[in-house]
């Protein structure tokens, strides 16, 4: 091989490496340092627990860039939780990468035995009224189970989820809904996998592009020692020949349709968003446990 079609080649090579990973490569947090997310006042959780969930809240918030935020309260002032998380927004200013900025926000309120979640900015539009019903349905049955960890958890994970696919038209009734729910919107073809799946993995991920790299670049080095002209008619005798022509015939073809039946009911959810005092629009859906 000459060296100039050698050099060209490795620079296909590099070029196609880097078209493919690029889009698979997650951008990097603009928030470094760990922010405390998990605010639990009325120490429903062990320290342990603590720690972990804020680890994984850390790391859903800085991929979807938008802080996953969980709040526990006796609520002594027995305001509404819709009421608790628009006063903490107002007054704390959470955000991803700005006061006020995209932000989740589930509010525990031990005193009413409801729990609420709402979503500002990128998570009013991601987290709709919908969305957050179908989390608060999801999580109820753990809070009443005393299983708070695990409600958490649940609730970053859907909410993580749900930030990476947004919804097709909030309560229009269209797409599928979230695995083993009973109502919401979840978008047919949304994104329901496993965030640690290895498909997520930055090396898998580099890994297979290279493949592919190398893959079109050797079908270029295979083809580049020139073009192959003979062909069967070469060697073909036509008046000797005893084959025939074949061919397949186009007849039709038969669509069924069939009508998927959708259970609307909400399981005691509702509330709704609205706007902080501040001027903050928020989704949100509040429920009993």
């Amino acid at each position: 091989m000459k060296k100039g079609t050698y050099i060209a080649l490795m620079t296909a090579f590099i070029f196609i490496v880097m078209c493919v990973a690029a889009p698979w490569i997650p951008a990097q947090s603009a928030a470094a340092a760990t922010k405390e997310l998990i605010l639990d006042e009325a120490g429903l959780l062990s320290s342990q627990e603590v720690e972990e969930l804020n680890a994984l809240a850390n790391k859903y918030s800085a991929e979807r860039e938008t802080d996953l935020i969980v709040i526990t309260t006796n609520n002594e002032e027995q305001i509404t939780d819709e009421l608790f998380t628009e006063n903490y927004y107002d007054e704390q200013a959470p955000g991803y990468d700005k006061p006020h900025g995209n932000a989740v926000i589930l509010t525990l309120d031990m005193y009413n035995r409801t729990v609420y979640v709402g979503g500002f900015y990128k998570g009013e539009d991601y987290v709709t009224n919908s969305r957050a019903d179908e989390i608060t349905a999801q999580i109820a049955p753990y809070l009443s189970d005393g299983n708070y960890s695990q409600a958490f958890e649940k609730y970053l994970t859907m909410a993580y989820e749900y930030l990476g696919d947004k919804p097709l038209d909030e309560d229009s009734g269209t797409g599928s809904t979230y695995p083993g729910s009973s109502s919401g919107n979840y978008p047919s073809g949304g994104s329901n996998a496993n965030p640690d799946n290895i498909l997520f993995n930055t090396w898998f991920q580099l890994g297979v592009s290279v493949i592919i790299g190398g893959i079109v670049v050797g079908i270029m080095a295979y083809n580049s020692g020139g073009r192959v002209t003979v062909n069967r008619a070469t060697y073909e005798d036509s008046g000797a020949s005893s084959v025939v022509d074949r061919g397949d015939r186009y007849i039709r073809t038969t669509v069924t349709k069939t009508k998927i039946e959708r259970n609307n009911n909400n399981g005691g959810g509702g509330g709704g968003g609205g706007t902080t005092r501040g001027g903050h629009s928020h989704s949100g859906s509040s429920r009993s446990f």
